[in-house]
């Protein structure tokens, strides 16, 4: 077991477990399970047979792994293994990380999702040898990895890089932002991410917005989604350019400060949604560019992230 390690992603619809080679970063057998229940006890059964799966098709045992790690779509606390705010899964303040070591046996570290994913492209992708880094993934939801000084950085609290949870829309006389699967308005997150898009745009539709959409997704508001947005975008239909003129703008100045900020060496970008709408990544890479300080970019490179739905998995088995 000594070259192997285990690890698992988290998310709001699946746990993916894997065994992965330490030195290589190959993924050596996983095995995806199905959050049927989303209470804690529940996906913690799931993850157990997730890792025993993956583990048995690798010829380990769970329990011979001297550290599990995880890679959770949430805000956690610090070391604590304690998940502050996971939307996906409706969890407050779970103490996630002891539930899963009690069934286990073994120690677990978890994390948020992003940071372990820019930990597994610094470890094995695009970040390797990259000392200051940057990842933003623009999926289901939206936020970033950080990688400063070549360690992991999570912050005082463990919820550094929670770039989808700037706010981009205060509330005023009015008008009210919409409001974002943490419980809060006016987040980036509640503007960009693809399943409130996907989300605002049913919506409009429904309120008589005029646009191809929903010819495009075969008269089914339920089949509405960025990819439909991005292809009516390429139709020159009116309403999906100004939506994506205002997603690309969002988007393109929370990068710009980020890296403005944190000045890192390379930027990468991922996610379903930025890879998968290449109009949407392409204005947002035109606004990112319009906004960022021209110091930050001095020998800034911006790469597309290299593993893909594997960063997460490989990250958290890697966890250092």
């Amino acid at each position: 077991m000594k070259g192997l390690a285990l690890g698992v992603d988290l998310g709001g619809t699946n746990a993916r477990a894997a065994v992965v080679d330490r030195a290589t970063g190959e993924i050596v057998a996983s095995h995806k399970e199905p959050l049927h229940e989303r209470g804690p006890e529940a996906v913690v059964a799931t993850v157990v047979h997730a890792l025993g799966q993956a583990a048995g098709a690798a010829g380990i045992a769970p329990a011979s792994a001297g550290r599990v790690g995880v890679g959770v779509a949430g805000q956690v606390l610090g070391a604590t293994g304690v998940v502050m705010n996971a939307p996906n899964l409706g969890w407050r303040d779970v103490a996630f990380g002891a539930l899963l070591e009690k069934a286990l046996g073994v120690p677990v570290r978890v994390a948020n999702d992003l940071s372990v994913a820019a930990w597994g492209e610094k470890r094995f992708g695009a970040a390797r040898g990259i000392e200051d880094v940057v990842l933003v993934f623009v999926g289901s939801g939206v936020g970033s990895g950080l990688i400063l000084g070549g360690r992991l950085h999570d912050g005082a609290q463990g919820v550094a890089g929670e770039l989808g949870h700037i706010k981009v829309r205060l509330p005023r006389p009015g008008f009210t932002p919409r409001r974002c699967g943490c419980g809060q308005l006016g987040c980036l997150e509640a503007y960009t991410s693809g399943v409130n898009v996907a989300a605002r745009v049913r919506e409009e539709i429904a309120a008589g917005a005029a646009t191809r959409v929903l010819e495009l997704a075969e008269g089914d508001l339920a089949r509405v989604t960025a990819s439909v947005v991005e292809e009516a975008h390429a139709l020159g239909d009116a309403y999906a350019v100004a939506l994506w003129d205002e997603v690309s703008e969002l988007l393109g100045l929370a990068v710009a400060n980020l890296v403005t900020l944190l000045n890192p060496a390379r930027l990468i970008l991922g996610g379903g949604v930025l890879l998968g709408a290449p109009r949407l990544a392409a204005l947002t890479l035109r606004r990112f560019d319009d906004a960022v300080s021209r110091s930050a970019t001095r020998g800034l490179t911006v790469e597309r992230a290299w593993l893909g739905d594997d960063a997460g998995v490989i990250g958290a088995a890697v966890l250092e």
